[in-house]
């Protein structure tokens, strides 16, 4: 086990030995290994070095080498040291008027170190900053007391020796009532002139005590004058009576015995009209695999409005459904179901869909993998003698869906019930059956075999292994030579070579293996260059198609820069088909080669696409929109948003930077990578005045620094008297918008005024910001639109947080 504080080095070095020199291969037993790591393999060692580690770099690393004498592999262990991952299964388990029970898991990676406790905290949906509720070292809480109607957010954060780790956090806001949470999201089924068919999802929470009921309300569009058109206890319902032509809004309602839920509104409105879409058919595959005797089932998307009749067929045939093979239609597919498949279930099924406006079609091919069906016969005796007979025969008509793999030829003296193997491993579909007896009588007998399995067989007719009987007449036997002279022989001479015989007694055939021994042919193409940095890149290629008739002994690799004629080797033993190169110069543009060397020499090169060395990535962007907020006498928290660019590699942290306006150097602020979008920052000096600046940092370095803070003085919040009342609710007016306020209440009686109740979080005075400016819409594909859009011109005093989009 190796343990590594986080942020540190990862270096892994393997001495790897072994002839021919073995190929390797890293890899990690759960996940991928980080795309930024630095993996050098040679023929002597391999290396593994991972730059700033994190606790998702935690795991079994494997090195695997491999040549032609077998495989080894070995196992390391690393645990890095860091904060804990998130909580799993982070749910919220009860919810009444007054409290919220959370419950959560241990974090998949502990950082290396025992889980101290966990950290709970809330947010109210109306403020950016969590604020802590406990520390426990149960896995649940409840939450408590908290106010009727309030809609929060929570996380919980687990703790180890190395520091606070990342949260889970609730996605949806949680209102605290024993009413039920509104319903999930709602959608339109189907429309016509005077219904609309609404669906929509059971509310995440009931609030302790069962959903009674659904109540639809629909109001016209662009109207507050809600009406109750419905109430139901599915989740489905059809609302009728509408007018055709006229557009209506509708929402929906989740009831239980302590009241009704807030509403969840379907999203646009609805035009009630007859909806006209002519039909189609779209198979997600033109073909379809199943093993006999397993099951397949094949779910075909459709449209079409009105709902258009489904039909389907196999081979031309109208399709017959039993208990084993049927068809289910729905609003939006057809599903054929195929159970315990046999062989006849294999075919070309076609489906068709159809209604008013038109028809459509679409085929399906379904192959049935089984095991062949038996050679086809008869079988073939040729060049019957004494010693052996040559067989033939034709492929099966069925190959179970798959290639055939080769035959299988017995043998039996009839004399005998027992079979013998002749050849287990025919590749074509021809035997010459060599070593038989003289005289004796033989019946052979063929099986084709795929991966699925082996064939019925076929058996040859009984042949009688002896010399054809001589005629009377004398037969002269004249003896020729056949002389084929190849000059001056190169590597392309080489192969297989067949001198045919042909008489009026039949033909004879005779094959020749010609091997040319040459320096070897150029390595098979192309050659890549990947991994690509400002210094270094890896190679990879193919052994060369011919190796001149001797075994591939190394290889040399050479380099020059495209501005330059002269190649320079970079290894002249390279012993695999692939090579790191290293010591390159950044922004230069090289082109590479290698060469295959035998004993009889060297090869033709094979050349690389010319490659300029520069990272595949960039630092990132600058961070946007800076915030501070939380002021006191010693310290402030800088909020921020991601940069607009990442660099084309992940953001791995921030850079928080201060300046004292009496000062000239900036000063970091965290001492440990931060990862989350806000830091507090403690340590001021109070009555100074700071400006901040945050940075983001990814793989390739760290980028420019966001636009400056303006100066915020460090200090505690002063009061100013607003007002008395009696009332125990007050509206303060003449505020600044934009401006950060802190508020406080005092009580006072005849003896003098108490001590005061602040806010625990400061407020910005703000407004919902201006509509965005002009929408463009910038790329449309058959499945997908892209939009762009200006920022408001007026952000409401507050930072804009993000952007709904709807359609």
């Amino acid at each position: 086990m190796i343990n590594i504080r986080s942020a540190s080095t990862l270096r892994l070095f393997v001495p790897v030995r072994g002839r021919p020199a073995p190929e390797v291969k890293w890899g990690k037993a759960e996940g991928e290994i980080k795309e930024t790591a630095q993996i050098d393999n040679t023929g002597s060692y391999a290396s593994l070095v991972i730059e700033n580690v994190d606790r998702f770099d935690s795991g079994k690393y494997t090195l695997t080498a491999e040549n032609a004498s077998g495989v080894k592999s070995v196992f390391i262990s690393v645990r890095v040291l860091d904060s804990p991952s998130p909580p799993t299964n982070f749910i919220v388990k009860e919810i009444t008027k007054n409290s919220v029970t959370l419950t959560w898991e241990p974090p998949h990676l502990d950082g290396g170190s025992k889980i101290k406790h966990y950290i709970v905290e809330k947010r109210e949906s109306t403020r950016k900053v969590y604020s802590p509720i406990t520390t426990c070292n149960r896995m649940s809480w409840k939450v408590e007391p908290l106010p009727e109607g309030g809609i929060f957010f929570f996380r919980v954060l687990a703790e180890n020796e190395y520091g606070v780790g990342l949260p889970a956090k609730t996605i949806e806001p949680i209102k605290i009532s024993e009413k039920p949470q509104p319903p999930g999201k709602v959608s339109v089924v189907d429309v016509t002139c005077s219904t609309v068919t609404l669906a929509w999802e059971k509310p995440e929470h009931d609030g302790g005590s069962r959903i009674s009921y659904y109540e639809i309300e629909l109001a016209p569009k662009d109207s507050e004058a809600w009406s109750v058109c419905a109430s139901v206890k599915a989740l489905e319902t059809v609302v009728t009576n509408l007018l055709k032509g006229e557009e209506y809004q509708f929402r929906v309602a989740a009831v239980n015995d302590k009241g009704k839920s807030d509403p969840r509104q379907l999203v646009q409105s609805v035009v009630a009209k007859d909806l006209v879409i002519e039909p189609a058919v779209r198979p997600k595959a033109s073909n379809y695999s199943v093993q006999v005797g397993y099951d397949l089932k094949i779910e075909v998307p459709i449209a079409g409005h009105p709902k258009p009749t489904i039909t389907w067929t196999k081979d031309g045939a109208a399709l017959k459904q039993t208990t084993r093979v049927n068809v289910t239609d729905s609003a939006r597919h057809t599903t054929l179901t195929i159970k315990d498949a046999t062989k006849e279930d294999g075919g070309m099924y076609s489906i068709n869909v159809a209604n008013a406006l038109g028809s459509k079609d679409a085929t399906i091919e379904v192959i049935t993998l089984d095991r062949p069906g038996p050679p086809t016969g008869p079988v073939k005796l040729e060049d019957i003698s004494a010693e052996s007979i040559t067989l033939s025969w034709e492929p099966p008509t069925y190959t179970g869906g798959c290639q055939i793999s080769n035959y299988v030829v017995e043998k039996r003296d009839t004399t005998t019930t027992n079979w013998v193997v002749v050849s287990a491993t025919v590749a074509r579909t021809t035997l010459k059956v060599s070593n038989l007896k003289t005289g004796a009588e033989y019946q052979f007998r063929i099986y084709a075999e795929n991966r699925y399995g082996k064939s019925y067989a076929i058996d040859s007719a009984p042949v009688l292994a002896q010399k054809a009987h001589p005629h009377s007449s004398v037969v002269q036997r004249k003896y020729f030579k056949a002389l084929l002279v190849v000059k001056d022989a190169i590597r392309v001479d080489g192969g297989q070579y067949t001198l045919v015989l042909t008489n009026v007694a039949g033909t004879k055939t005779v094959p020749f293996s010609v091997k040319v021994l040459d320096r070897p042919g150029p390595s098979e193409g192309p050659l890549t260059v990947s991994n690509v940095t400002e210094e270094k890149c890896s190679l990879s290629w193919l052994p060369p198609r011919h190796d001149g008739g001797a075994s591939i002994s190394h290889y040399i690799i050479q380099k020059r820069e495209t501005s330059r004629l002269a190649w320079t080797v970079v290894s002249g033993d390279c012993g695999a088909t692939m090579f790191k190169v290293t010591k390159l110069l950044k922004g230069n543009e090289y082109i590479f080669r290698v060469m295959a060397v035998n004993k009889y020499g060297v090869g033709e090169p094979l050349e690389s696409v010319p490659v300029i060395m520069r990272n595949p990535f960039v630092p990132p962007g600058s961070p946007q929109e800076l915030e501070i907020t939380n002021i006191t006498r010693d310290s402030m928290t800088v909020c921020w948003n991601r940069p607009e660019t990442t660099g084309g590699s992940e953001i791995v942290g921030y850079i928080v930077e201060k300046r004292d306006r009496a000062g000239v150097r900036w000063t970091k602020c965290n001492k440990r990578r931060v990862t989350d979008l806000r830091f507090r920052v403690t340590g001021l000096t109070e009555d100074h005045e700071y400006e901040f600046r945050v940075s983001a940092e990814n793989a390739g370095g760290v980028g420019q620094p966001s636009p400056c803070t303006p100066y915020l003085k460090a200090c505690d919040p002063t009061f100013e008297p607003d007002n008395k009342c009696t009332k125990t609710s007050y509206r303060i007016t003449g505020l600044t918008e934009g401006t950060i306020y802190y508020f406080r209440v005092l009580a006072e009686n005849e003896f003098g005024v108490g001590q005061p109740a602040e806010t625990e979080d400061c407020v910005k005075t703000s407004e919902p910001p201006l509509s965005v400016g002009k929408v463009t819409l910038t790329g449309v594909t058959k499945t997908t639109a892209s939009l762009s859009w200006e920022k408001p011109d007026h952000d409401g005093g507050s930072r804009i947080m993000g952007y709904y989009i709807e359609m």
